[in-house]
């Protein structure tokens, strides 16, 4: 383009812009009448071009009707409606419904944290799907596709204030109730289901309830937090079961009536509570592969219908054994306190005691270290029997040597010998060792105690920030296998107490040989074992190694070797015509019998 196109182009366009600027007139506003017009000519237009371009128009609602009506029978008119979110709660928790489904959205629990310091969830409805299905002439109807109207009072329950929300969904049939009930100072929600004129169009008198729950992850250590989640339920036979606590896949299926079910965490528990029964259950768990979630849980329920009405219970709380144990025939089996010998132990004495020191100390430091001296000082005397049959026989360790001497090569005859002089010293080589397996229960009752004690969860004690988890003081650049990354400081301390001990009582024992450093090589396997365990556990061992040290090394002020020696030699001149018990015949007949076995 030259330079004359270029004026030109520019001058005309110049023109043009004064031209409109200042001649051209405004358009005039259409009459109202014509406007309505223009506007339907529009919408005409619009549709016109949704047609062109095959653009799906809403469908009207009869036809929406007609739909529903083929795919939901009566209850068609409970598919139309709005999702709203509605809210109850008390000073244990919240809990959130929504009107699509009167069903249970999310549940906080107000008094815990979890361990990053967030709001603590056991259900929430990105993780948690609870539905109920209905059996219909149209199949299986599942109530989350129905809306409901909620209403919001409060009534007294036994003298205790509860919150109640109502939710109905309505059709020209009947209606369906969904209502919840939550009192104060409550870890229960109260539930109830009732068709109310719609009896006739259900198939079946069952209800069946899906619960998919994808564990939310609460603590810190992850692997000892899936170690300890769990699927529960009880028969109402009244016999506990769960799954595997170790397998990461697996599942089970129930046909006998059952009273609950939950998905129980390591501290926390959620849980369904029938008022009468569940026909039957299936159960499934899995592990993830993520690190956001602890396991994935599934539950399967039948629930029978009453007169057209159901009833039961939610559980939502910490797994705190007296709590749980008041909210259900067998609910307490959430919380593993151990094999049948030892669990005793913790349910009726460390249970409750644990319970009764928490109303005058806060500090959990030192209620463990006040159960140690309550447990040291109730058991004394049977330490005190253990040093006494200790100390026996190491003040006749001289006639025990003289033994082994005049029978080198025969150690039949040599223990019928030994067992001839316990007899006439009287000693008992079992007095020693016998009190202390009466405390075997008590050492093992806390293996399960602490780890399962929702009461230590975020407490600190010195250095440990949290006494339900390991108090690592510095982490390795490695992993040590068996062992871990990370160094516990009370799991050390409780080694080297645990030795030092050992080396002590070595002095007061005359055990000789392999069995002697038995006692030094424990105390390390210990510390590789225990090294990931609580922190409250480790210190429990700690203290209690060192009250024992106390104890002996006071009772050794008092206990004179002479005078026990003293004691030795009256025996054996009282025992001197003393005939053998039966016990002893019949040792003494078992020996020579194998002795006799040994020579054919």
């Amino acid at each position: 383009m030259d330079r004359n196109q270029a004026t030109g182009l520019i001058l005309f366009a110049a023109v043009l812009l004064i031209y409109s600027f200042f001649f051209a007139s405004a358009p005039e506003p259409l009459p109202e009448e014509n406007a309505e017009a223009a506007q339907t000519a529009i919408a005409e237009q619009k549709s016109e071009n949704q047609e062109v371009l095959d653009l799906p128009l809403d469908e009207p609602d009869s036809i929406q009707d007609v739909n529903a009506q083929r795919q939901f029978g009566v209850f068609a008119a409970m598919t139309k409606g709005q999702e709203d979110l509605v809210k109850i709660e008390n000073d244990k928790m919240i809990v959130t419904f929504s009107t699509k489904g009167a069903e249970i959205k999310e549940v906080e629990l107000k008094e815990f944290k979890t361990w990053d310091q967030r709001p603590l969830l056991l259900l929430d409805e990105n993780s948690s799907d609870l539905d109920y299905f209905i059996q219909t002439d149209k199949g299986e109807l599942s109530l989350n596709q129905f809306y409901f109207n909620p209403t919001i009072s409060s009534i007294d329950l036994d003298g205790v204030n509860a919150q109640v929300i109502t939710f109905i969904a309505q059709s020209g049939s009947g209606q369906v109730v969904r209502t919840y009930t939550l009192p104060e100072d409550s870890y229960l929600l109260g539930k109830s289901l009732e068709f109310s004129g719609l009896s006739g169009n259900l198939s079946s008198t069952d209800v069946k309830i899906v619960w998919n729950d994808r564990l939310l992850r609460q603590e810190q250590d992850l692997e000892e937090s899936r170690r300890k989640t769990n699927i529960n339920w009880y028969k109402i036979s009244g016999k506990h079961n769960d799954l595997s606590l170790t397998s990461d896949s697996d599942d089970d299926q129930i046909s006998e009536p059952l009273k609950w079910m939950s998905f129980s965490q390591r501290f926390f528990t959620s849980g369904i509570i029938a008022e009468n029964q569940f026909n039957s259950g299936e159960f499934e768990q899995e592990t993830p592969k993520d690190t956001l979630s602890v396991k994935n849980m599934k539950a399967i329920m039948s629930l029978p219908l009453e007169n057209s009405r159901a009833d039961l219970s939610y559980y939502f709380g910490p797994n705190n054994y007296n709590v749980l144990k008041k909210v259900t025939p067998g609910f307490e089996e959430n919380v593993y306190m151990g094999y049948v010998f030892v669990s005793w132990v913790n349910k009726y004495i460390i249970v409750n005691l644990f319970q009764f020191l928490e109303r005058y100390f806060t500090n959990y430091g030192i209620i463990i270290i006040l159960i140690v001296l309550i447990i040291k000082i109730a058991l004394f005397p049977l330490t005190y029997k253990s040093y006494i049959g200790m100390a026996k026989m190491r003040v006749i360790k001289p006639e025990i040597d003289e033994l082994k001497a005049k029978y080198p090569d025969d150690p039949t005859k040599m223990q019928q010998e030994q067992m001839k002089l316990f007899g006439k010293l009287g000693v008992s080589p079992i007095s020693g060792c016998l009190p202390m397996v009466f405390q075997m229960p008590f050492l093992f009752a806390m293996f399960f105690f602490f780890p399962n004690s929702i009461e230590l969860r975020q407490e600190s004690f010195l250095w440990a920030h949290d006494l339900s988890t390991y108090d690592a003081i510095f982490y390795l650049p490695f992993t040590i296998p068996f062992y871990g990354a990370h160094v516990s400081l009370f799991t050390l301390l409780m080694t080297v107490s645990q030795i030092a001990y050992t080396h002590f009582n070595n002095q007061l024992t005359a055990q000789t040989g392999p069995m002697k450093n038995i006692g030094y090589i424990m105390p390390v396997i210990f510390m590789f074992v225990l090294n990931s365990f609580p922190a409250a556990l480790s210190f429990y061992y700690f203290v209690s190694n060192m009250v024992t040290f106390g104890q002996q090394a006071l009772i050794k002020l008092f206990v004179d070797d002479a005078k026990i020696r003293q004691k030795v030699e009256e025996s054996k001149v009282k025992n001197a015509n003393k005939k053998k018990s039966k016990f002893q015949q019949k040792l003494e007949d078992a020996m020579k019998a194998a002795e006799a076995n040994k020579k054919k």
